[in-house]
């Protein structure tokens, strides 16, 4: 399996804080059968910021570790840009960086907001060769109440990934079924861990596949394994046309 959303490289953000932290996620991650793992620190989120030069040397560092120590695990550079308006211009410079220098840009909002240049940023993004990808969706607020704003960005070339443990039941049922919602309705495309940590926010991405299996059916879990190896291939992903979701009230919540 391919995770392209992680928090593996120590001592930058909110995950590990230390290089033994870091590798025990990556012992924890060839257990559940992941091969490949893009680190995606925070950047420019208020409390991290990480230079493409800093991940890529960091990446490098622990790839070499893991090699001495036999761990069969592959570390991609990467990011989780909090969005601003600077995104295309450090893009550029190299202060932000994309999956594994591919086209895929990880592009992730706050929890409650959605910023009113967001769709003038995607679309300049892509006129320079740039595809969004957006984040966790299901932990926004405004996507939940407001799903077409998602349904548009989609529609317009964005891609998401939703968090594996939405599925497997360590997040709320209100995120979950939301999760699950955007899986019915073509409006994500790859799912992936965002672990963190060995404890609380661990790899549980195979369990995740194989709920979407058992929900979704093999296409679907099929066509998200397929987009995370296109997505650090830097190939075209596999996308089916978004579908509105109806405004719902999750009655069973009150």
């Amino acid at each position: 399996m391919i995770d392209i959303h992680t928090h593996i490289l120590p001592g930058v953000d909110d995950g590990p804080q230390t290089m033994e932290e870091s590798i025990a996620l990556a012992k924890a991650a060839e257990e559940e059968g992941i091969h490949t793992i893009v680190a995606t620190p925070h950047h420019r989120n208020g409390a991290f910021d990480n230079p493409g030069a800093t991940v890529t040397s960091l990446v490098q560092y622990i790839n070499e570790s893991l090699k001495e120590l036999h761990i069969n695990v592959t570390v991609l550079p990467g990011q989780e840009n909090r969005i601003n308006g600077d995104l295309i211009e450090e893009l550029e410079n190299g202060t932000a960086i994309s999956v594994n220098n591919s086209r895929y840009v990880l592009v992730e909002f706050s929890s409650v907001h959605i910023p009113n240049y967001t769709k003038q940023l995607f679309f300049d993004l892509q006129l320079h060769g740039y595809t969004p990808v957006i984040v966790h969706p299901e932990r926004n607020q405004t996507f939940l109440e407001r799903p077409d704003e998602l349904y548009h960005l989609v529609k317009a070339g964005a891609i998401t990934q939703i968090t594996a443990h939405c599925l497997t039941g360590r997040i709320d049922k209100k995120t979950s079924q939301f999760a699950r919602q955007l899986v019915e309705h073509n409006l994500t495309h790859v799912i992936s861990s965002d672990a963190h940590n060995v404890e609380w926010r661990p790899f549980d991405l195979n369990e995740a596949y194989q709920i979407l299996k058992n929900e979704f059916g093999s296409d679907v879990s099929h066509t998200f394994h397929t987009n995370a190896k296109c997505i650090v291939e830097n190939k075209n992903v596999l996308i089916d046309p978004p579908q509105h979701i109806k405004k719902k009230k999750f009655l069973w919540l009150f």
